[in-house]
């Protein structure tokens, strides 16, 4: 018998165990040493023909922890929801999406868990920013810091997206309050009152409370749960009407962490240069990849079309509030944006956070971070598939959140309440929709950890949710 007969023999036999659901989504499979063992294999033909099943992503490797079971293509059911294109419309925002955001529960079932001890990667960066915060000289407090921010933090920003793919000078970055103002200044310098938006449907939540607030229209363009926003769709609605401006996240969109393939990237593109319109790139999830970090689409622009809009909060801390921007033909509009609506940034925190990125403690975090991550989407989505009825789920290969559609007869703005009532707080699908569209699904986060107290939240939800 060859060593190539038999690696693919092995291969072979755990494809089928994992198809067969032997090793189920999440799980790990025997070690290397067991499978020389039991299979009297070589330890090269065992590695060989796990790193063919990781290169085909149905497993993972995990440093210091074994191979696991990261897809299984028969069992997972894809969300099949599409949007309707509908004429622009004005916005209003659900006061149930306030409700949830004034819980903190955007992220997490269960809020007001006891949530342990602090990751190691912020303990890191307390330590820097209370450095920084030593290391003040004199008067330096009673002064602002520039509009465009400290330039010690625009240097390693720019140094980390050179190595996405995106060669950018620390003179285009502008540091800003958060990805949400960062989109905020995004739309009042491109847009006026009463112009026409083109969002994902569905799409994120917040952007939607930002067209809301400042007077303009959204229309609602289908996007795929893997793909993103649909060209031929967003190629009908540039037709139809006049469109100012395109907000799109290309890396990992909420709710259903899609990611856009580089002939669509450059579809956009060419679509608003022929029909004039500014692209605001939603990068906020580009570095909470599970892989290889995707190039943002700002790498792609060559017309100066591209607003690059992102921050820390998905990547480190919620609570840092740092965000950037990058304004291509808008910026200096930006920058004066910038300082008549925060005026400056906290100094003494960007200079924390650029020596925590300079010492490569946010390399390593992200490191920590994608393993730790990979495992709660696996954990997830393997207790999402005991659920009775037809229930479909993203498999997303980054983002924290995971799309579920539910049977068509579920009404998750309904259950709601039900769940409140239990402690548990979910995001209803509606909410994720200008014309309340996807009543049937709701998005759920990976980004806490799956301990007993969230899986016991996660079984009784079926049961809130009226799933039969």
């Amino acid at each position: 018998m060859t060593d190539e007969y038999r690696y693919q023999q092995l291969e072979g036999w755990l494809l089928k165990g994992i198809l067969d659901q032997r090793w189920r989504l999440g799980e790990r499979l025997p070690s290397i040493r067991t499978l020389c063992a039991e299979q009297k294999l070589s330890k090269a033909t065992v590695q060989h023909a796990l790193q063919r099943l990781e290169a085909q992503g149905l497993i993972e490797a995990r440093p210091k922890a074994g191979y696991f079971v990261s897809l299984q293509p028969d069992g997972v059911k894809k969300p099949v929801s599409r949007a309707r294109i509908e004429a622009p419309r004005p916005v209003n925002v659900s006061d149930l999406l306030l409700d949830i955001m004034g819980r903190s529960a955007a992220f997490d079932l269960l809020p007001d868990l006891h949530r342990g001890d602090l990751p190691p990667g912020i303990v890191t960066l307390n330590r820097s920013i209370g450095r920084a915060l030593r290391r003040q000289k004199g008067e330096d407090s009673q002064y602002y810091d520039k509009p465009a921010g400290f330039v010690g933090l625009r240097e390693q920003l720019a140094l980390h997206h050179a190595r996405r793919g995106w060669a950018v000078s620390p003179e285009q970055l502008c540091i800003t309050s958060g990805c949400q103002h960062a989109l905020f200044l995004a739309l009042m310098a491109s847009c006026e009152r009463g112009d026409v938006v083109a969002v994902e449907s569905p799409g994120f939540y917040g952007v939607l409370q930002l067209l809301e607030q400042l007077g303009l229209k959204a229309v609602e363009v289908p996007t795929s749960l893997e793909t993103g926003m649909d060209m031929d769709s967003l190629e009908e609605v540039l037709e139809r009407w006049k469109v100012r401006a395109c907000i799109v996240s290309p890396s990992f969109s909420t709710p259903g962490g899609a990611l856009m393939p580089e002939p669509d990237k450059k579809r956009l593109l060419s679509l608003a240069e022929r029909h004039d319109l500014a692209v605001i790139e939603d990068d906020i999830y580009g570095d909470t990849a599970l892989g290889r970090s995707p190039d943002p689409l700002k790498a792609l622009d060559g017309e100066d079309r591209v607003i690059l809009c992102s921050s820390f909060s998905k990547s480190l801390s919620r609570d840092l509030r740092l965000g950037w921007i990058s304004g291509a033909r808008w910026h200096d509009r930006i920058l004066h944006l910038k300082l008549v609506t925060q005026l400056a940034s906290s100094r003494y925190l960007q200079q924390g956070v650029a020596d925590y990125m300079a010492d490569g403690s946010f390399t390593s975090h992200l490191r920590r971070q994608r393993h730790e991550l990979s495992a709660n989407r696996d954990r997830l989505i393997a207790s999402l598939h005991t659920w009775p009825g037809e229930v479909r789920v993203s498999t997303p290969q980054g983002g924290l959140t995971v799309w579920v559609e539910l049977p068509e007869t579920v009404d998750t703005l309904a259950a709601y309440t039900n769940a409140l009532k239990h402690g548990i707080i979910i995001t209803p699908g509606p909410l994720f929709s200008v014309s309340g569209q996807f009543e049937n699904c709701v998005r759920i986060s990976f980004a806490h950890p799956w301990n007993e107290s969230r899986m016991d939240a996660l079984r009784q939800l079926p049961g809130l949710l009226h799933i039969e």
